[in-house]
């Protein structure tokens, strides 16, 4: 058996041979569907190696058919050594056997399943009748969210702002594609987040931050934050949590990393799977505030892994690799090296 390697040009092909506003609305339904199914899944809170400068963490979960984990970090201040503040690589295997059937660059993927992540959420808490959103933090994920957002649920006005113009400057260049969205350039977060049905905050600095303040929040709003995502990393002042009903993916990590680590232990939140299964309402009515608590659960990884598993193969995009070794007699491991000639038979 062989192993699927999706390289990021390979991943770069795939976008662009299956469109990405199409891989975004699939991998909305997709990671819907596997909520769904919330109870199949082995489910845990990732496992952190945190840092003065950042966190590596690895993501598992796995169902009775397949397994799949995703190493990703996030070092914010990874553009001054012109890295990416994220950067990530997945495996998808067989639960049968444990043989690893994908490898895939997860960089680019998570930006996707971020996005699609937001979306489906917001499909579910928001008003039906969104059309504005404003979107503060206009870094490396932030054109995903909008477009997303524009093409899935139908916002056609996006209000942005970032304390780092520059950022802004090319969000604004890159979304020329879409000439259909209005795009306004907000004058500070309280000026975006003004009149927007829709909040979306995806910035990186790994602090106890504040972007969202109690008296910027309006009736009806859905709050989708983003960047909050481990501990000591928080978007939103503690009061806005007390503004209105808020869900997580996956409670006992998101008490951990998300916006509710500044709450007590029993601050009532409502993980996604409840309201989609219809064990818990979302949404009363439209006056209501929703927050959006994101931090990104594995399921999410998951489904990315197993959709891009599938168009992949569909498309003949990657390559094949020897992860595994194959044997004639897969009891003999030293005869295996013995067949390659890499024994070095005298040693100093």
């Amino acid at each position: 058996m062989k192993t699927n390697f999706v390289d990021v040009n390979d991943m770069v092909n795939l976008v662009n041979r299956h469109g990405l506003t199409t891989m975004l609305a699939d991998l909305v339904d997709c990671i819907e569907n596997d909520f769904k199914r919330w109870e199949k899944f082995d489910k845990s809170a990732r496992v952190a190696s945190h840092s003065d400068v950042g966190v590596i963490e690895l993501m598992p979960t796995a169902d009775d058919v397949s397994y799949a984990f995703k190493y990703v970090n996030g070092h914010p201040q990874n553009t001054q050594y012109d890295l990416s503040t994220v950067m990530s690589f997945g495996v998808l295997a067989e639960v049968q056997t444990g043989f690893p059937v994908l490898m895939s660059e997860f960089t680019l993927a998570t930006a996707i399943r971020t996005a699609a992540q937001s979306v489906m959420s917001a499909r579910l808490l928001a008003r039906k009748n969104a059309r504005s959103m404003a979107l503060i933090g206009n870094g490396a994920q932030s054109e995903f969210q909008a477009i997303a957002f524009h093409h899935v649920l139908g916002i056609n006005e996006v209000r942005l702002f970032d304390i780092d113009s520059e950022a802004t400057d090319k969000l604004i260049n890159n979304l020329k594609a879409f000439p259909e969205l209005n795009i306004i350039r907000a004058a500070s977060t309280a000026d975006a987040v003004r009149g927007a049905d829709i909040v979306t905050t995806v910035t990186a600095d790994k602090a106890y931050a504040t972007i969202i303040t109690p008296e910027m929040i309006e009736p009806g709003m859905h709050l989708n934050a983003v960047g909050g995502d481990c501990p000591g990393k928080t978007e939103l002042h503690a009061d806005v949590l007390l503004k209105g009903k808020v869900f997580v993916e996956f409670e006992p990590q998101s008490r951990i990393e998300g916006d509710i680590q500044q709450m007590p232990a029993d601050f009532p939140v409502i993980e996604l799977w409840q309201v989609l299964n219809g064990h818990i309402s979302g949404r009363d009515n439209n006056e209501q505030v929703t927050i959006f608590d994101s931090v990104g659960f594995a399921l999410e990884d998951f489904s990315t892994l197993a959709y891009v598993h599938k168009i992949s193969t569909q498309y003949g995009i990657g390559r094949t690799i020897d992860l595994i070794p194959e044997f004639n007699n897969p009891k003999d491991l030293f005869g295996f090296i013995r067949q390659g000639q890499a024994i070095q038979k005298n040693v100093a």
